[in-house]
Formats: C-alpha cells, sequence, structure tokens
C-alpha cells in the first residue's frame, strides 16, 4: 500500500497547489490504504470512487487535472490488485478516459502502433513550440499545450482498437447510429500492412511496456509470449499479425466513409511529400502555417534528428523515450524504411504475404507488391 501511495504522490507535482490538495483529499478518504488489515474488497471500493471522482468528464465533477496525470492516477491505484481485476478496472477507467479526450479533442488521429502516429506527433508538437516557445521535449499528446495556451488545438490519438482504446472504434463504427465523434476532425494514418507487422513485431517484443502488453494479451483470444515468438509466427499466425492488420485497414476505411470531416492518408505519402502532406493535415485542423514553418518541422522530424535525440535520452514521455541503448531494434525511431519488410523474409515468405495483402486488402489503400 506504501507503493500506491507513492505512485499517486508522483502525479501531484503536475497539478497547482489547489489542486494538489484536493487531490491529496482524494488520496486521504481512501481510508483503506491506511488500514494494515486492508482487504481486496475494500482497496476495490476505494478505487472506484476515487477514480470516479478523478475522471468522471461531467463539467461539476471533473477535477481539473491533465489527462497524463488522470491516466497515472488509473494505473497507480490499479497496481496491487489480481491481475483479473487490474484488467477490468483498467479496460473501464482508461476508455471512460479515452472517450472524454477525444471528445474535447480538435482532431482525433487514429493509426495502428508503428504507422508514423508517433513521428506526426513530433511534427505537429514542433510547429506550436516555435510559434509558442514551448519545451522541446514535451509533445503534444492531447492538453499538454491547451492548458497553456487554449488555442491550441487539443489532440486525440488512439488506434481505436486493442483493449480501452476499442471505445473509440465503436463509438466510430459506420454502423453506430449515435457517435459522439463522427463529425470531429479525424485522420487515419494506413501504413502497408506488412511493414506495420514487422515494425509491431520489434515494438510488441522489445519495446512495450508491461502494461500495455498485458492489456493487450488480455483482449486477444490467444495472448502472445514476447519472449519466445518467432518473427514469422507473429506476422503471418498470431492474432494481431497481417492478417487481422489488413481486416484493421479495411474497417477503418469503411469507418471514416461515414465521417463528414474523415481523411486518410499514407505513411509512405507523409515519407515521399512530408511539406505537402503536413500542410494538408493542418489545414484538416483549421490552422494555418508558413511553408517555412511547415519545412522547419519536416526538418525537426527528420529521422536522422530524431533518431540522434532518442539515442541521447532527449523525450520525456513514454512515446519516444529511450528503452535500450545498445539494440536499435528497439528504438522508436526504428528504420522508417518504406517496403523494409523484404529485408527479414526469404523469396517465398515475402510472395506468401504480397499474395495475402493483395487478395484482401482494400484496393483504396493503392498498396502493391516491392519491386
Amino acid at each position: 500500500m506504501v507503493l500506491i501511495c507513492q505512485l499517486l504522490s508522483k502525479s501531484i507535482k503536475y497539478c497547482t497547489k489547489a489542486q494538489n490538495r484536493k487531490m491529496l483529499s482524494i488520496i486521504c478518504s481512501a481510508d483503506c490504504l491506511n488500514q494494515k488489515n486492508w482487504t481486496k474488497q475494500r482497496l476495490t471500493l476505494c478505487s472506484r470512487v476515487s477514480l470516479h471522482s478523478v475522471i468522471d468528464y461531467g463539467p461539476q465533477r471533473m477535477l481539473n487535472l491533465s489527462d497524463k496525470v488522470k491516466k497515472i492516477i488509473i494505473i497507480a491505484a490499479t497496481m496491487p490488485l489480481t491481475v483479473r481485476l487490474r484488467v477490468d478496472l483498467r479496460r473501464k477507467w482508461l476508455a471512460r478516459l479515452e472517450l472524454g479526450i477525444a471528445q474535447r479533442a480538435h482532431l482525433i488521429m487514429i493509426a495502428h502502433p508503428k504507422s508514423g502516429n508517433t513521428w506526426l506527433k513530433v511534427m505537429l508538437s514542433r510547429l506550436y513550440q516555435v510559434r509558442f516557445n514551448l519545451p522541446d521535449n514535451v509533445l503534444n499528446k492531447s492538453d499538454e499545450y491547451s492548458r497553456q495556451y487554449p488555442e491550441i488545438p487539443r489532440l486525440a490519438a488512439s488506434n481505436g482498437y486493442y483493449s480501452y482504446e476499442g471505445v473509440i472504434g465503436d463509438d466510430l463504427n459506420v454502423d453506430n447510429p449515435d457517435s459522439t465523434l463522427r463529425n470531429k476532425q479525424i485522420l487515419f494514418i494506413a501504413r502497408n500492412p506488412i511493414d506495420i507487422a514487422v515494425s509491431w513485431y520489434f515494438q510488441f517484443t522489445k519495446r512495450q511496456s508491461a502494461r500495455k502488453q498485458e492489456l493487450i494479451n488480455h483482449f486477444i483470444e490467444h495472448p502472445i509470449d514476447r519472449h519466445s515468438i518467432s518473427m514469422w509466427d507473429f506476422v503471418r499466425h498470431s492474432d494481431i499479425g497481417l492478417p487481422f492488420l489488413i481486416q484493421y485497414l479495411n474497417s477503418w476505411e469503411q469507418n471514416l466513409s461515414n465521417c463528414p470531416n474523415g481523411l486518410i492518408i499514407r505513411y509512405e505519402d507523409l515519407r515521399a511529400q512530408p511539406v505537402k502532406t503536413l500542410t494538408l493535415i493542418t489545414k484538416l485542423m483549421g490552422e494555418s502555417f508558413s511553408e517555412e514553418e511547415i519545412r522547419q518541422a519536416v526538418e525537426y522530424g527528420g529521422f536522422e534528428n530524431q533518431r540522434q535525440l532518442e539515442s541521447k535520452g532527449f523525450f520525456k514521455q513514454g512515446g519516444m523515450t529511450l528503452r535500450n541503448p545498445k539494440d536499435t531494434e528497439s528504438f522508436k525511431t526504428r528504420r522508417g524504411k518504406v517496403g523494409g519488410y523484404i529485408d527479414y523474409f526469404n523469396p517465398e515468405q515475402i510472395q506468401e504475404l504480397e499474395d495475402l495483402m493483395m487478395s484482401s486488402l482494400s484496393p483504396t489503400f493503392n498498396y502493391h507488391p516491392i519491386d
């Protein structure tokens, strides 16, 4: 119980003094934290009461805490619980937080992990860092900038599928008549699903946090042991490999077709024409930047610069923090290569993967075998 108090208190440093007092009152009101002979039932009740006070995004009940702090509180408050209970509560409360972030956002970015969404956030953040003289090492992932400068758009970034993030996919499902998000500015980032599958393998086995992996493994039908699975088994046969990724892209194409302010871009186009594509995205946001501002942001977000910054431990947020400086395959900026999957499989395997993609993926995405 000392651990949970320490973790909760960690989030207090991000708040104002008034917010500190309110958060402390929540922590202290959970009397089971101070009991030596606490029980699982009492801890569960404590977590529910406290999290309800923190996460409820109704105007009369929500504490004025950043989205990052709210997430820290949810994770910390559920850490001592059994796996099943921890997963259930995190899925419930993180889903509620995820939906609230999306409902407050000016732009919703949806992309499968390893599709360039972090790279795009780096470039978008750079535009506002320069304009408002903001710290270089803090990215705008949701409300990091808007809490200080309300004129900066709030963002919501989600894969829209795994575990609690599926609440976004459910809301934007093409068959959902009661969507609360459909009329927002929505950006979907596509990428060649074979390239995603390879990069996703390295992310899942070398970089992903234990808490995220726990949520995903309890979400899919066949949990994955990241220490033993081979790349081929992950890409070709796992629940989150290539067949699923093709289905994922196809479903989001359908979902975006019913969103009046929806836009699909491809990672490959962002690589080939970064200035043009980034300009298109800022226009979707209703923002106006000069061509020079866009070019500077693109240059800052360049692969070599980001790799150098990451290797020095420059970034302070989870998405870009350095994991293992001795293993370049564990870097967030791993390769950034279009069609890089051909370096990891033999010709027969490449043919099998490309045949699957060509037979199942929507032609809208315009992906073809690598020459």
